[in-house]
Protein backbone atom coordinates (compact mmCIF):
# COMPACT_ATOMS: atom_id res chain seq x y z
CA UNK A 1 0.00 0.00 0.00
CA UNK A 2 2.56 2.10 1.05
CA UNK A 3 4.72 1.51 -2.20
CA UNK A 4 1.60 2.66 -4.51
CA UNK A 5 0.74 5.92 -2.43
CA UNK A 6 4.92 6.50 -2.87
CA UNK A 7 4.67 5.44 -6.41
CA UNK A 8 1.75 7.99 -7.52
CA UNK A 9 3.30 10.63 -5.81
CA UNK A 10 6.51 10.32 -7.92
CA UNK A 11 5.14 9.58 -10.93
CA UNK A 12 4.13 13.41 -11.45
CA UNK A 13 7.34 14.95 -10.60
CA UNK A 14 9.08 12.39 -12.57
CA UNK A 15 7.12 13.16 -15.81
CA UNK A 16 8.22 16.29 -15.16
CA UNK A 17 11.77 15.87 -15.04
CA UNK A 18 11.75 13.21 -18.43
CA UNK A 19 9.55 15.76 -19.95
CA UNK A 20 12.71 18.14 -19.39
CA UNK A 21 15.18 15.94 -20.32
CA UNK A 22 13.19 14.94 -23.70
CA UNK A 23 13.19 18.73 -24.37
CA UNK A 24 16.91 19.67 -23.20
CA UNK A 25 19.27 16.40 -23.57
CA UNK A 26 20.87 17.40 -20.58
CA UNK A 27 19.93 15.78 -16.90
CA UNK A 28 21.60 18.50 -15.08
CA UNK A 29 19.47 20.89 -16.59
CA UNK A 30 16.18 19.11 -16.51
CA UNK A 31 16.63 19.12 -12.63
CA UNK A 32 17.81 22.81 -12.70
CA UNK A 33 14.44 23.21 -14.82
CA UNK A 34 11.94 21.15 -12.31
CA UNK A 35 13.42 23.19 -9.41
CA UNK A 36 12.33 26.50 -10.60
CA UNK A 37 9.16 24.85 -12.20
CA UNK A 38 8.56 23.46 -8.26
CA UNK A 39 9.25 26.86 -6.71
CA UNK A 40 6.61 28.49 -8.89
CA UNK A 41 4.26 25.73 -7.62
CA UNK A 42 4.88 26.21 -4.37
CA UNK A 43 5.41 30.58 -4.52
CA UNK A 44 1.60 31.06 -3.08
CA UNK A 45 2.93 29.09 0.23
CA UNK A 46 6.20 30.62 0.42
CA UNK A 47 4.64 33.93 -0.18
CA UNK A 48 2.39 32.99 2.67
CA UNK A 49 4.93 31.58 4.91
CA UNK A 50 7.44 34.77 4.08
CA UNK A 51 5.02 37.41 4.99
CA UNK A 52 4.03 35.63 8.29
CA UNK A 53 7.89 35.78 8.91
CA UNK A 54 8.45 39.66 7.92
CA UNK A 55 5.44 40.41 10.21
CA UNK A 56 6.76 38.36 13.38
CA UNK A 57 9.91 39.88 12.80
CA UNK A 58 8.00 44.37 12.68
CA UNK A 59 6.21 42.43 16.12
CA UNK A 60 9.14 41.19 17.47
CA UNK A 61 9.91 44.12 19.74
CA UNK A 62 6.27 44.12 21.48
CA UNK A 63 6.64 40.33 22.05
CA UNK A 64 9.90 40.69 24.09
CA UNK A 65 8.45 43.57 25.98
CA UNK A 66 5.56 40.81 26.81
CA UNK A 67 8.31 38.62 27.22
CA UNK A 68 10.39 40.58 29.28
CA UNK A 69 7.73 42.29 31.51
CA UNK A 70 6.38 38.20 32.61
CA UNK A 71 9.10 36.30 32.37
CA UNK A 72 8.48 35.12 35.78
CA UNK A 73 4.67 34.14 35.06
CA UNK A 74 4.38 31.88 32.15
CA UNK A 75 0.58 31.61 32.45
CA UNK A 76 0.42 34.79 32.08
CA UNK A 77 2.53 35.50 29.31
CA UNK A 78 0.78 32.93 27.20
CA UNK A 79 -2.20 35.06 27.97
CA UNK A 80 -0.66 38.68 26.39
CA UNK A 81 0.78 36.67 24.08
CA UNK A 82 -2.16 35.16 22.59
CA UNK A 83 -4.14 38.53 23.13
CA UNK A 84 -1.65 39.92 21.35
CA UNK A 85 -1.87 38.12 18.09
CA UNK A 86 -5.55 37.97 18.38
CA UNK A 87 -5.33 41.85 18.42
CA UNK A 88 -2.82 42.09 15.53
CA UNK A 89 -4.81 39.16 13.85
CA UNK A 90 -1.79 37.26 13.37
CA UNK A 91 -1.11 32.93 13.80
CA UNK A 92 2.33 32.62 14.80
CA UNK A 93 1.96 29.06 13.18
CA UNK A 94 0.28 29.72 9.30
CA UNK A 95 3.51 29.86 8.08
CA UNK A 96 5.15 26.98 9.14
CA UNK A 97 3.63 24.10 7.47
CA UNK A 98 4.74 25.39 4.07
CA UNK A 99 7.81 25.71 4.65
CA UNK A 100 7.82 21.92 4.92
CA UNK A 101 6.64 21.19 1.76
CA UNK A 102 9.94 21.07 -0.43
CA UNK A 103 11.05 17.58 1.67
CA UNK A 104 8.13 15.22 0.28
CA UNK A 105 9.35 16.21 -3.25
CA UNK A 106 12.93 16.12 -1.81
CA UNK A 107 12.28 12.22 -1.05
CA UNK A 108 10.72 11.81 -4.30
CA UNK A 109 13.07 12.91 -6.81
CA UNK A 110 15.65 11.37 -4.79
CA UNK A 111 13.44 7.45 -5.33
CA UNK A 112 13.27 9.19 -8.84
CA UNK A 113 17.00 9.61 -9.24
CA UNK A 114 17.70 5.95 -7.33
CA UNK A 115 15.07 3.85 -9.65
CA UNK A 116 14.82 5.10 -13.05
CA UNK A 117 13.60 2.23 -14.65
CA UNK A 118 10.54 1.47 -12.33
CA UNK A 119 10.40 6.00 -11.71
CA UNK A 120 11.93 7.94 -14.33
CA UNK A 121 10.76 5.45 -17.34
CA UNK A 122 7.22 5.90 -18.28
CA UNK A 123 6.09 1.71 -18.45
CA UNK A 124 2.59 2.26 -17.30
CA UNK A 125 2.58 1.73 -13.82
CA UNK A 126 5.29 0.24 -10.74
CA UNK A 127 4.54 -3.47 -11.82
CA UNK A 128 5.44 -2.76 -14.91
CA UNK A 129 8.60 -0.81 -14.43
CA UNK A 130 9.66 -3.92 -11.94
CA UNK A 131 9.03 -6.82 -14.64
CA UNK A 132 11.21 -4.78 -16.93
CA UNK A 133 13.91 -4.71 -14.01
CA UNK A 134 13.79 -8.50 -13.53
CA UNK A 135 13.96 -9.19 -17.05
CA UNK A 136 16.99 -6.40 -17.69
CA UNK A 137 19.20 -7.87 -14.60
CA UNK A 138 18.01 -11.57 -16.26
CA UNK A 139 19.75 -10.15 -19.55
CA UNK A 140 22.39 -8.73 -17.48
CA UNK A 141 23.12 -12.32 -15.44
CA UNK A 142 23.12 -14.23 -18.60
CA UNK A 143 25.60 -12.03 -20.47
CA UNK A 144 28.07 -12.70 -17.50
CA UNK A 145 28.03 -9.18 -16.39
CA UNK A 146 28.77 -8.48 -13.07
CA UNK A 147 27.14 -5.39 -11.64
CA UNK A 148 29.12 -2.89 -9.59
CA UNK A 149 26.70 -1.04 -7.92
CA UNK A 150 26.12 -0.19 -4.28
CA UNK A 151 22.88 -1.38 -2.16
CA UNK A 152 19.90 0.38 -3.41
CA UNK A 153 21.34 2.05 -6.89
CA UNK A 154 21.12 -1.18 -8.65
CA UNK A 155 18.40 0.26 -11.16
CA UNK A 156 21.34 2.83 -12.06
CA UNK A 157 23.89 0.03 -13.04
CA UNK A 158 20.92 -1.91 -14.80
CA UNK A 159 20.41 1.44 -16.91
CA UNK A 160 24.31 1.83 -17.93
CA UNK A 161 24.50 -1.46 -19.44
CA UNK A 162 21.28 -2.01 -21.03
CA UNK A 163 22.00 1.63 -22.90
CA UNK A 164 25.65 0.57 -23.63
CA UNK A 165 25.34 -3.15 -24.61
CA UNK A 166 22.07 -4.36 -25.26
CA UNK A 167 20.19 -1.75 -27.64
CA UNK A 168 17.88 -4.79 -28.75
CA UNK A 169 16.83 -4.83 -24.92
CA UNK A 170 15.64 -0.84 -25.68
CA UNK A 171 13.90 -1.65 -28.70
CA UNK A 172 11.84 -4.53 -27.45
CA UNK A 173 10.87 -1.85 -24.41
CA UNK A 174 9.26 1.10 -26.07
CA UNK A 175 9.30 3.58 -22.19
CA UNK A 176 13.03 2.97 -22.16
CA UNK A 177 15.12 6.42 -21.77
CA UNK A 178 18.39 6.21 -22.56
CA UNK A 179 19.91 8.46 -19.92
CA UNK A 180 23.25 10.59 -20.23
CA UNK A 181 23.78 11.65 -16.58
CA UNK A 182 27.08 13.64 -17.56
CA UNK A 183 26.01 17.39 -16.70
CA UNK A 184 29.30 19.76 -17.62
CA UNK A 185 31.50 16.71 -17.91
CA UNK A 186 30.58 15.43 -14.17
CA UNK A 187 28.26 11.70 -13.79
CA UNK A 188 25.80 12.95 -11.81
CA UNK A 189 24.80 8.77 -10.76
CA UNK A 190 28.37 9.05 -8.53
CA UNK A 191 27.92 9.93 -5.24
CA UNK A 192 30.58 12.75 -4.34
CA UNK A 193 32.20 10.65 -1.77
CA UNK A 194 33.87 8.14 -4.75
CA UNK A 195 35.71 10.82 -5.95
CA UNK A 196 37.91 11.49 -1.99
CA UNK A 197 39.05 7.58 -2.85
CA UNK A 198 40.11 8.49 -6.23
CA UNK A 199 42.03 11.51 -4.67
CA UNK A 200 43.87 8.79 -2.73
CA UNK A 201 44.52 6.71 -5.63
CA UNK A 202 46.46 10.03 -7.24
CA UNK A 203 43.35 10.55 -9.87
CA UNK A 204 42.57 13.71 -9.97
CA UNK A 205 40.55 15.47 -13.42
CA UNK A 206 38.60 18.09 -13.46
CA UNK A 207 35.11 15.81 -13.45
CA UNK A 208 36.49 14.82 -10.36
CA UNK A 209 36.73 18.08 -8.93
CA UNK A 210 33.79 19.42 -10.09
CA UNK A 211 32.01 16.23 -8.10
CA UNK A 212 33.73 16.75 -4.87
CA UNK A 213 32.65 20.46 -5.05
CA UNK A 214 28.68 19.93 -5.46
CA UNK A 215 28.51 19.32 -1.75
CA UNK A 216 30.66 22.12 -0.81
CA UNK A 217 28.95 24.26 -2.72
CA UNK A 218 25.44 23.11 -1.76
CA UNK A 219 26.65 23.78 2.25
CA UNK A 220 27.87 27.00 1.09
CA UNK A 221 24.55 27.99 -0.56
CA UNK A 222 22.13 26.41 2.39
CA UNK A 223 23.86 28.68 4.80
CA UNK A 224 23.41 31.71 2.77
CA UNK A 225 20.26 30.81 2.24
CA UNK A 226 19.70 30.39 6.22
CA UNK A 227 21.69 33.92 6.43
CA UNK A 228 19.62 35.79 4.46
CA UNK A 229 16.54 34.11 6.10
CA UNK A 230 17.10 34.73 9.34
CA UNK A 231 18.27 38.60 8.70
CA UNK A 232 14.83 39.45 7.68
CA UNK A 233 12.58 37.55 10.49
CA UNK A 234 12.72 38.47 14.38
CA UNK A 235 15.55 35.84 15.29
CA UNK A 236 17.87 38.37 14.25
CA UNK A 237 17.27 40.56 16.71
CA UNK A 238 17.92 37.87 19.94
CA UNK A 239 19.35 35.08 17.81
CA UNK A 240 19.48 32.21 21.04
CA UNK A 241 21.98 28.95 21.02
CA UNK A 242 19.33 26.83 19.80
CA UNK A 243 19.16 28.93 16.55
CA UNK A 244 22.33 29.80 15.91
CA UNK A 245 23.14 25.73 15.87
CA UNK A 246 20.05 25.02 13.99
CA UNK A 247 21.61 27.26 10.91
CA UNK A 248 24.59 25.79 11.01
CA UNK A 249 23.05 22.11 11.71
CA UNK A 250 21.07 22.48 8.41
CA UNK A 251 23.99 23.34 5.64
CA UNK A 252 26.25 20.69 7.76
CA UNK A 253 23.61 18.41 6.97
CA UNK A 254 23.53 19.34 3.80
CA UNK A 255 26.87 18.56 2.92
CA UNK A 256 26.44 15.01 4.62
CA UNK A 257 23.75 14.12 2.73
CA UNK A 258 25.06 15.45 -0.52
CA UNK A 259 28.54 13.40 -0.16
CA UNK A 260 26.63 10.20 -0.15
CA UNK A 261 23.74 10.26 -2.61
CA UNK A 262 24.13 10.58 -6.33
CA UNK A 263 25.27 14.30 -7.64
CA UNK A 264 22.34 14.60 -8.96
CA UNK A 265 20.57 14.98 -5.76
CA UNK A 266 23.00 17.91 -4.70
CA UNK A 267 22.25 19.89 -8.14
CA UNK A 268 18.97 19.78 -7.50
CA UNK A 269 20.22 21.03 -3.54
CA UNK A 270 21.99 24.16 -5.14
CA UNK A 271 19.17 24.89 -7.65
CA UNK A 272 16.66 24.73 -4.91
CA UNK A 273 19.15 26.95 -2.83
CA UNK A 274 20.11 29.41 -5.25
CA UNK A 275 16.28 30.01 -6.14
CA UNK A 276 15.64 29.80 -2.50
CA UNK A 277 18.10 32.64 -1.82
CA UNK A 278 16.43 35.06 -4.64
CA UNK A 279 12.93 34.52 -3.28
CA UNK A 280 14.15 35.42 0.44
CA UNK A 281 15.42 38.52 -0.62
CA UNK A 282 12.58 39.37 -3.53
CA UNK A 283 10.20 38.54 -1.11
CA UNK A 284 11.57 39.78 1.71
CA UNK A 285 11.85 43.36 0.24
CA UNK A 286 8.57 43.47 -0.84
CA UNK A 287 6.53 42.07 2.10
CA UNK A 288 8.21 44.77 4.05
CA UNK A 289 7.19 47.93 2.04
CA UNK A 290 3.78 46.34 1.96
CA UNK A 291 3.92 45.75 5.55
CA UNK A 292 5.25 48.96 6.11
CA UNK A 293 2.36 50.96 3.78
CA UNK A 294 0.01 48.92 5.69
CA UNK A 295 1.17 49.98 9.26
CA UNK A 296 1.07 52.65 8.36
CA UNK A 297 -2.60 53.32 6.56
CA UNK A 298 -3.01 51.79 10.01
CA UNK A 299 -1.68 54.36 11.90
CA UNK A 300 -3.33 57.41 9.67
CA UNK A 301 -6.89 55.50 10.44
CA UNK A 302 -5.87 55.14 14.02
CA UNK A 303 -4.79 59.18 13.96
CA UNK A 304 -7.85 60.15 12.05
CA UNK A 305 -10.11 58.16 14.46
CA UNK A 306 -8.25 59.37 17.82
CA UNK A 307 -8.76 63.25 16.10
CA UNK A 308 -12.25 62.95 15.37
CA UNK A 309 -12.70 62.01 19.09
CA UNK A 310 -10.95 65.02 20.13
CA UNK A 311 -12.78 67.23 17.54
CA UNK A 312 -16.20 65.50 18.80
CA UNK A 313 -14.71 65.76 22.47
CA UNK A 314 -14.19 69.21 22.10
CA UNK A 315 -17.78 70.08 20.41
CA UNK A 316 -19.14 68.41 23.75
CA UNK A 317 -17.15 70.08 26.38
CA UNK A 318 -18.30 73.29 24.05
CA UNK A 319 -22.24 72.63 24.36
CA UNK A 320 -21.60 71.70 28.06
CA UNK A 321 -19.69 74.75 28.32
CA UNK A 322 -22.47 76.99 26.86
CA UNK A 323 -24.88 75.21 28.60
CA UNK A 324 -23.68 75.87 31.80
CA UNK A 325 -23.17 79.55 31.06
CA UNK A 326 -26.70 79.61 29.83
CA UNK A 327 -27.96 77.99 33.98
CA UNK A 328 -25.25 80.44 35.23
CA UNK A 329 -27.01 83.23 33.34
CA UNK A 330 -30.69 82.15 34.06
CA UNK A 331 -29.67 81.74 38.18
CA UNK A 332 -28.01 85.46 37.79
CA UNK A 333 -31.07 86.63 36.48
CA UNK A 334 -33.44 85.49 39.00
CA UNK A 335 -30.78 86.31 41.83
CA UNK A 336 -30.82 90.20 39.79
CA UNK A 337 -34.48 90.02 40.04
CA UNK A 338 -34.84 88.86 44.29
CA UNK A 339 -32.03 91.49 44.79
CA UNK A 340 -34.28 94.07 42.58
CA UNK A 341 -37.18 92.95 44.56
CA UNK A 342 -35.42 93.72 48.28
CA UNK A 343 -33.99 96.52 46.71
CA UNK A 344 -37.84 97.61 45.97
CA UNK A 345 -39.15 96.76 49.33
CA UNK A 346 -36.48 98.54 51.33
CA UNK A 347 -36.58 101.98 49.48
CA UNK A 348 -40.87 101.61 49.51
CA UNK A 349 -40.15 100.99 53.46
CA UNK A 350 -38.05 104.28 53.95
CA UNK A 351 -39.40 106.37 51.66
CA UNK A 352 -42.84 107.74 54.44
CA UNK A 353 -41.13 111.31 56.11
CA UNK A 354 -40.82 111.62 59.09
CA UNK A 355 -43.48 114.36 59.40
CA UNK A 356 -46.37 111.94 58.51
CA UNK A 357 -45.16 109.25 61.23
CA UNK A 358 -47.11 108.58 64.36
CA UNK A 359 -45.52 106.21 66.42
CA UNK A 360 -43.93 103.55 64.27
CA UNK A 361 -47.03 103.44 62.13
CA UNK A 362 -46.04 105.53 58.92
CA UNK A 363 -49.40 107.19 56.98
CA UNK A 364 -51.05 107.33 59.96
CA UNK A 365 -51.66 111.65 59.21
CA UNK A 366 -53.51 112.49 56.30
CA UNK A 367 -52.37 115.44 54.46
CA UNK A 368 -55.07 117.52 55.36
CA UNK A 369 -53.49 116.60 58.79
CA UNK A 370 -53.46 120.42 60.89
CA UNK A 371 -52.27 119.33 64.63
CA UNK A 372 -54.42 122.10 66.12
CA UNK A 373 -57.79 121.55 64.39
CA UNK A 374 -58.93 120.58 67.56
CA UNK A 375 -57.15 122.49 69.61
CA UNK A 376 -59.10 125.33 71.49
CA UNK A 377 -59.45 128.54 69.87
Amino acid sequence: MFSTIGYLICVPFAALVRLFYNLTGSYGVSLILFTLVIKLILLPFQMKSKKSMVRMSRMSGKMQEIQKKYANNQLKMQEEMQKFYQEEGFNPMSGCLWSFLPLPILMALYYIIREPIVYFMDFGGREAGLAVVERAQELIANAGIQLNASMGYEQIAIANVINTQFPDFIAENPGWVSIDYHFLGIDLIQTPWSAIGQFADGVITPALIGLFLIPIISGVLSLLMSKVSMSQSAQNTAMNGSTKMMMWMMPLMSIYIAFIVPAALGVYWIAQSAFSIVQEMVLGKFYTKKLQAEEDARQEMIQADRQKRQEEAKQLQEKQRQQAAQKKSLKEKRQEAQAAKALKAKKAASSTTEAGRVGDRPYARGRSYKADRYDDQ
